[in-house]
């Protein structure tokens, strides 16, 4: 990056709150102006000791599906990820994070979400395999739905939990001065409905008004159900795909 690809932009960030540091230093490295506003807070589960106990057990599976990066992390802080099993990641950003915690070869599809995984050839031929989906409550159920349907033992971890952030006047006020030019990065429809919910109709109205840059199809048909009228697509919910979109012509 030469320094000034987004000129000066607000760059509006919604990632969980805490989770998104490297990616402010990546937006003002391309001489834009990151604006924190998170769209979901992560937690622990409430009771980790039966957390922990659950994953151990998936370990020995037959094959381990993480469905966020977040998923990877609190994992990781209940035990080690070592495992026989075949192990898949929802993305691109998934597969990453599987590797910094010592899985050397996690399986990600092309298409990056659920529909993409399960074109996977790794989940064709279920039957009688153990499965275990390891993630937080919630989403779509569309990986438990499609793997039951085709015959997989499948267990669910819930390692952490999704819920709505707290949000202050440190986080309205500046959308209230917020540009059309601005850009609002978008990987969470749960964290575009969160918002939805939380911002005030002025503040949302501008947020409305800037260019929306979404990680997938999905994600833009929720965007723009929501409200965004201009909307980017980038490849994947990897920081620097997010950006690339980011900074094309629009």
């Amino acid at each position: 990056m030469s320094g000034d690809e987004l000129r000066g932009r607000i760059v509006v960030i919604t990632r969980p709150a805490g989770t998104a540091s490297a990616l402010s230093r990546r937006v003002r490295a391309a001489g834009g102006v990151p604006l924190l506003l998170p769209g979901l807070a992560l937690r622990n589960v409430d009771d980790e000791v039966e957390a922990r106990d659950g994953l151990q057990a998936a370990l020995a599976d037959d094959v381990l599906i993480f469905s966020s990066p977040a998923a990877v992390r609190f994992a990781a802080a209940l035990a080690p990820l070592r495992t026989p099993a075949t192990v898949l990641a929802v993305g691109q950003g998934t597969a990453w994070a599987l590797r910094r915690h010592g899985i050397q070869a996690p399986l990600a599809p092309a298409r990056q979400d659920s529909e993409g995984l399960l074109d996977h050839p790794a989940l064709q031929e279920l039957r009688g395999r153990r499965i275990a989906l390891i993630g937080a409550a919630g989403g779509r159920g569309l990986l438990r739905a499609q793997l039951l349907a085709r015959g997989a033992e499948l267990s669910e971890l819930h390692v952490y939990r999704r819920v709505a952030p707290r949000l202050d006047r440190r986080h309205v006020e500046p959308l209230l001065q917020l540009l059309p030019s601005a850009l609002v990065l978008l990987s969470s429809a749960e964290a575009v409905q969160n918002l939805c919910r939380i911002l005030p109709p002025a503040a949302l109205a501008r947020l409305f008004a800037a260019t929306a840059v979404v990680s997938s199809e999905r994600l833009a048909s929720a965007a723009r159900a929501a409200g965004f009228a201009r909307i980017a697509l980038a490849a994947s919910a990897l920081s620097a795909d997010l950006l690339s979109a980011a900074m094309r012509p629009n």
